[in-house]
């Protein structure tokens, strides 16, 4: 269950900007069983557009429109690519490579459904990143994408072999405790029966959107990452 109702970073009569908080759809899945972003701006707006998307488990920006006219354009941005679209990620290990552009075509997995894959076949997917910081066993990193493929950034890294921590599809999917870094032995306190991880879902947050709206006007909009990204890097630039 999302208990964080989604923050409004920006809104005006066209589109809307929120911060997407991890664990919740974006739109209404196939089974429509859980609520769904989408359904949550519904229930408060009426008419609400989907221009893209991001994965349940990733937090930050997400974009909608407020009518179908700015909807038409704003998705066509998208699709043109003349929306920049910053990420920010922890992955597992050092990069040999401090900067790079990762050119590799992602496709849907014929056997596994709803898993993608590096493929000659697929459609061009271009992602750049950056290392902002490393703490041996992990690394921050910056992402641009300049194709908004499913499951890009996490295909990507899987690729390079450095997944992004805790991803259940294309990693790992191993929770992160502070024992699993920590140098000095890690003791439970007397309250706690087991240790509780720092970060549990896959560890990306889309940061920041540049775009221009149909008027002409530009706009450069950022999310602040969670409480749970937030205090992983905290404890890494501690412990390692």
């Amino acid at each position: 269950m999302v208990k964080v109702s989604p923050e409004i970073i920006l809104e005006n009569e066209h589109f809307i900007v929120i911060n997407k908080p991890p664990g919740l759809l974006s739109i209404p899945d196939r089974e429509g069983k859980e609520i769904s972003l989408k359904q949550l701006l519904q229930q408060k707006y009426g008419e609400i557009f989907t221009v893209h998307r991001l994965d349940r488990e990733t937090s930050g920006i997400i974009l909608f429109a407020k009518d179908a006219e700015t909807h038409k354009f704003l998705s066509q941005a998208f699709e043109e690519r003349t929306v920049e679209k910053y990420y920010v990620g922890i992955v597992t290990g050092t990069l040999p490579d401090k900067q790079k552009t990762i050119d590799a075509p992602i496709t849907e997995n014929m056997v596994k459904r709803g898993v993608m894959i590096i493929h000659k076949r697929g459609k061009p997917a271009i992602t750049d990143y950056t290392v902002l910081e490393e703490f041996g066993k992990y690394s921050f990193l910056q992402f641009q994408i300049h194709t908004g493929r499913t499951h890009q950034i996490r295909v990507h890294m899987q690729y390079l072999g450095h997944p992004l921590v805790c991803d259940e599809l294309y990693g790992d999917g191993l929770p992160i405790k502070l024992s699993s870094f920590k140098r000095k032995n890690y003791n439970l306190s007397k309250n706690e029966e087991e240790e509780k991880p720092i970060l549990a879902r896959t560890g990306l947050h889309a940061q920041r959107l540049h775009f221009t709206d149909m008027h002409g006007k530009e706009y450069d909009v950022q999310a602040e990452m969670p409480k749970d990204m937030r205090a992983l890097l905290q404890q890494l630039r501690k412990n390692s």
